[in-house]
């Protein structure tokens, strides 16, 4: 279901963004909007993950350091069928991982200092299979496609504003600037929130196949609330477009209980207490 739902909402926004280029310019804007996304998809299916690491200040783990992790993730990877990703280590004491590559035979796996010293071995398991769940589901390249859409379609509405400023100057057409004005708030708003409901989405899906890759979804479920409750404790200072990346937001520590309820649909991950319901649930056979 999450795999349909994701799958939907992609079409859903790139019907929006080619939809609004037809709205501008026709047939031909239409058009022009496709290859606009297309081109930004391009660059950046080869170049997010170099950007992802770089902005986390992520360092390749040496062949001798945290050989749990190079165990772990090896024999999962195996059970899998998959590629070795490489291996990335970020200096924070905060509990997070996260998996970046335009596909598994390009694919890396981070994670922090914080989450190996905090999480006991069945625990880290759980979260590198949510992680080459990520990976094996090419969830890098669904991210990367919605989140550049989303841009695009915010660079549109801006072009549309202003380009209908100058019609107002030049035809006085103030119906054309009410038109640039709605569409420069509302277009860009409903790209975020369907780009922030495929993140969920992926999220829930990454969940459940890392458990069922270990067998253990009550481990996965311990480690989310350790990491939910490190990441409240431990402020990581990422860049907020790659925060989606990591199993849980990086910066949600900094937020208040209220802010996070309030600005739930804006959130790239599901709230940790749905997550690990459903892990338990899944555990008990009802999920």
């Amino acid at each position: 279901m999450n795999n349909v739902k994701t799958a939907a909402l992609l079409t859903f926004l790139g019907v929006l963004f080619v939809g609004f280029g037809y709205f501008l310019g026709g047939v031909q804007g239409g058009v022009i909007a496709l290859a606009f996304a297309v081109l930004f998809n391009f660059g950046i299916y080869f170049f997010s993950s170099k950007i992802a690491l770089a902005s986390a200040r992520a360092r390749p783990l040496g062949p001798t350091e945290m050989m749990d992790v190079h165990s772990i993730v090896s024999s999962l990877a195996q059970r899998e069928g998959m590629p070795m990703p490489d291996l990335y280590v970020i200096d924070s004491p905060q509990p997070n991982a996260f998996a970046t590559g335009r596909s598994p035979k390009h694919a890396a796996v981070a994670v922090t200092t914080g989450i190996v010293e905090m999480l006991d071995q069945r625990e880290l398991e759980g979260v590198l299979a949510h992680e080459l769940a990520h990976v094996r589901n090419r969830d890098i390249l669904i991210a990367t496609i919605a989140a550049t859409l989303a841009a695009a379609l915010s660079l549109l509405a801006r072009m549309a504003f202003w380009g209908n400023m100058g019609g107002r100057r030049n035809n006085d057409n103030p119906i054309g600037l009410v038109l640039g004005l709605v569409g420069m708030i509302v277009v860009p708003l409903a790209a975020a929130l369907l780009q922030m409901a495929i993140s969920r989405s992926r999220e829930f899906e990454a969940d459940h196949d890392g458990a069922e890759s270990t067998g253990s979804p009550l481990a996965l479920a311990s480690a989310l609330q350790k990491i939910s409750y490190g990441a409240a404790r431990a402020p990581m200072n990422v860049n907020p477009a790659i925060s989606q990346l990591f199993i849980e937001d990086p910066t949600s520590g900094q937020k208040t209980k209220r802010q996070r309820g309030m600005m739930r649909m804006f959130s790239t991950h599901p709230p940790v207490d749905e997550r690990v319901d459903r892990l338990e649930k899944m555990a008990s056979g009802i999920y």
